[in-house]
């Protein structure tokens, strides 16, 4: 076998806000393994300022996984398992690379185009007016599920985003979620959820920033006792590899939700191992996109498709990029189809 990676900046149609900053760019590797005239490509899509292995010798890591590609799969996700991105690339390779169709990792009838998923629409943070307008597209483009980003402009003015929403539309006809990206103070942080939780919301991904454990356990206590809102854990999983850690971690917090991204959790078998474990405390899940181009979109939705969740997805389109690969995923109705007469652009190594 061999193998080799490519790094690929995707540009941002507009500028994406966060609490964490403006998004112009969006940086991601790709890995082709080779074997017996047949290739595999991953994805190890590195998110700067949030992936647990935004570590300097990322490209290194990478280089040797390529120079070691011999030592086979499981040896080398035991070998990185700091590096959950890679771990993610490096499973979907070989997935693609034992595939009886290319790209095809988890054929069904997603893949089969007879079937969708079902997926939220992403409002991205900036000025009142603009954000309006976003929400108003999805709306016109059929999503009944909407994510909104929050916690970087006023938050009375979010909340009256909110209301004018809630005016138009009750909670049977436009779910909405939230996600605060540990924006909150930990101090302000229940007063906030209590006039969130007044316009009928699904859910808060990430009221506060990770790592604060017995404040986010009081936050999710609470929601549970008084049917506040409830409590999705986002980045609060990010870099809880070990086992029994990731245990105490729901058993401290007890979360309604837990969301799960692959390139940062260890990928397919990290987010298996996640999945379980909040089933069996009673705790439910999503699966969510983290930027990825549409080679790790495409590995993202065809998984999570196989798991049968019938919650809304948080499966990026794609769309947000100038330079995407070109794939077989589009969007129609607020759902995600597959398009088995188009073919995935080709990757130059």
């Amino acid at each position: 076998m061999k193998a080799s990676y490519k790094k690929y900046i995707l540009n941002f149609k507009l500028p994406a806000g966060t609490s964490r900053g403006v998004l112009k760019t969006k940086e991601t590797f790709f890995i082709k393994i080779s074997n017996n005239n047949k290739s595999g490509i991953g994805e190890c899509s590195v998110f700067r300022g949030l992936s647990y292995d935004d570590v300097p010798n990322y490209e290194q890591k990478l280089q040797w996984v390529c120079n070691n590609i011999n030592l086979g799969e499981d040896e080398l996700l035991k070998e990185l398992t700091h590096y959950p991105s890679i771990q993610f690339g490096i499973e979907t390779a070989f997935l693609d690379l034992k595939a009886d169709k290319s790209m095809v990792l988890f054929p069904s009838n997603f893949t089969n185009c007879k079937d969708s998923i079902s997926i939220n629409g992403l409002i991205w943070m900036g000025e009142f007016e603009f954000m309006m307008s976003q929400i108003s597209e999805k709306l016109k483009l059929g999503f009944n599920c909407i994510k909104m980003k929050i916690g970087a402009i006023d938050f009375d003015k979010e909340l009256e985003m909110i209301s004018n929403i809630r005016k138009k539309y009750s909670e049977n006809e436009i779910e909405i979620r939230v996600d605060a990206n540990g924006a909150f103070n930990k101090n302000d942080a229940l007063k906030k959820l209590k006039l969130l939780a007044k316009l009928n919301l699904h859910s808060i991904e990430q009221p506060i920033k990770q790592g604060q454990e017995l404040e986010m356990a009081n936050l999710c206590k609470h929601a549970s006792l008084n049917s506040v809102l409830d409590i999705a854990l986002d980045e609060e999983l990010i870099g809880v590899i070990d086992l029994n850690d990731k245990i105490e971690l729901l058993n401290n917090i007890k979360p309604q939700y837990i969301i799960l991204k692959p390139s940062l959790i260890g990928g397919i078998k990290g987010s298996l191992e996640w999945i379980k474990l909040a089933e069996e405390r009673g705790i439910n899940w999503w699966i969510t996109s983290a930027l990825e181009s549409n080679i790790g979109l495409n590995a993202i939705a065809q998984f999570t498709y196989t798991l049968n969740n019938k919650m809304h997805q948080g499966l990026g389109t794609g769309s947000l990029f100038t330079n995407n690969i070109t794939s077989p995923l589009f969007v129609e109705n607020g759902r995600l189809f597959y398009n088995n007469n188009i073919d995935f652009e080709d990757i130059d190594f």
